[in-house]
């Protein structure tokens, strides 16, 4: 999906929406927050249960395997409750076995097409289905796949976020990868209604946790994940589908609905994608509860957010927390923290520790989040 509104251009003022995890300092802490409402409600979480037997990549989502595995939520717009609910309905289910994660999608529209159909063509000028998957959960080094009606792929590998100058890696593929796709109806037949189209694809783990440093897949990883739906308007004409313009000739904005809503027209925002937890349990008693250590990290995107507000501003980063308006001693989830900011005029890292744990984030000037390593004493 094409990058939408920066940061600065983005925000809303309205009531806070984030139940935050605060004890003393409530009041300042919301205060705090409620400069960036729809940039702090909760990303949902998914529960994905491993399997023996892999699902047959063939669009069919009837088999017995997929059964295992429940539907998310309907999609929603991507900018949450700022817009109405999507009139057609999308849902996502997720399994996983040692080599691969899989996904599958059930997308409802009257009326499919598609018409990319080389493999890296910009799939979201069609009528699309996109995943984004942050394995490391940093922000960086994140990877998308489009996929439109025809089963054509677009894969790409992201250095870090648009915002923050990445570049989008268009020659990187996702080696392994096998998709298919089910038309429920005709395919750019405008002359009868459809019920819309499955996608079902296998991605390898090798493909996107490989390298030098190859992540082991187990009970209790944890991933960060959204999924787009991008729809335009269109009208028929001369027998095919064409989209709807303006008074200027030009194309009308696309829809894009997504699972786990980001809070602005921007699909590049790894920190607000859900939530994947890879799951061994036979059961369905595994459920997805938000992680310490992601209550932390949110005062780190709040002194990110508020950096980046005030060098539009100034020109340059402030090196006071008490400038930006950050509480320095806080309360997460019943655990005492400390907030402490490094910062010169063009670059900052702010840091997140537990006081008696000593266990501690950090995140920079490039939106770039890691746990901070502290040395054992000798």
């Amino acid at each position: 999906m094409k990058c939408g509104s920066i940061l600065t251009g983005c925000f809303v003022k309205s009531g806070l929406v984030a139940v935050l995890l605060v004890l003393p300092g409530l009041a300042k802490a919301q205060d705090a927050f409620s400069a960036f409402p729809d940039l702090f409600s909760t990303p949902y979480g998914y529960v994905a249960k491993h399997v023996k037997q892999a699902p047959v990549i063939d669009g069919d989502l009837e088999d017995a395997v997929w059964q295992q595995a429940k539907w998310t939520r309907d999609f929603q717009d991507i900018e949450g409750r700022l817009k109405p609910q999507p009139p057609l309905q999308t849902n996502v289910k997720m399994l996983w076995d040692d080599s691969c994660l899989y996904v599958a999608a059930r997308i409802r529209d009257p009326h499919v097409w598609a018409t990319l159909s080389h493999h890296d063509d910009i799939v979201y000028k069609d009528n699309d289905f996109e995943l984004f998957i942050d394995p490391a959960n940093s922000t960086h080094s994140y990877f998308e796949i489009e996929v439109n009606a025809l089963n054509t792929i677009f894969d790409l590998f992201l250095t870090k976020p648009y915002r923050n100058n990445g570049a989008a890696v268009t020659g990187w593929d996702a080696h392994g990868l096998r998709s298919a796709v089910k038309v429920e109806g005709t395919l750019n037949d405008p002359t009868d209604t459809d019920k819309g189209w499955t996608v079902e694809m296998a991605i390898p783990f090798k493909a996107i946790a490989g390298g030098f440093n190859h992540a082991v897949i187990k009970d209790g990883t944890l991933w960060r994940i959204n999924f787009s739906r991008v729809q335009y308007d269109t009208k028929v004409q001369n027998g095919e589908y064409v989209k709807l313009q303006d008074n200027t000739g030009h194309n009308l904005p696309e829809h894009n609905w997504v699972w786990s809503n980001q809070g602005l027209i921007n699909m590049h925002y790894p920190e607000r994608w859900g939530y994947l937890l890879f799951s061994d349990h036979e059961a369905d008693d595994a459920t997805f509860k938000m992680p310490y250590a992601e209550e932390q990290k949110k005062y780190l995107w709040l002194v990110y957010y508020k950096q980046k507000r005030w060098f539009k501003d100034h020109h340059e980063y402030c090196t006071s927390l008490n400038n930006l308006g950050v509480e320095n001693k806080l309360t997460v989830a019943s655990h005492a923290n400390e907030l402490k900011l490094e910062a010169t005029t063009h670059q900052f890292i702010a840091y997140i520790a537990d006081i008696k744990t000593k266990a501690t984030y950090k995140i920079d000037q490039d939106g770039l989040v890691q746990q901070q390593i502290i040395p054992k004493t000798p």
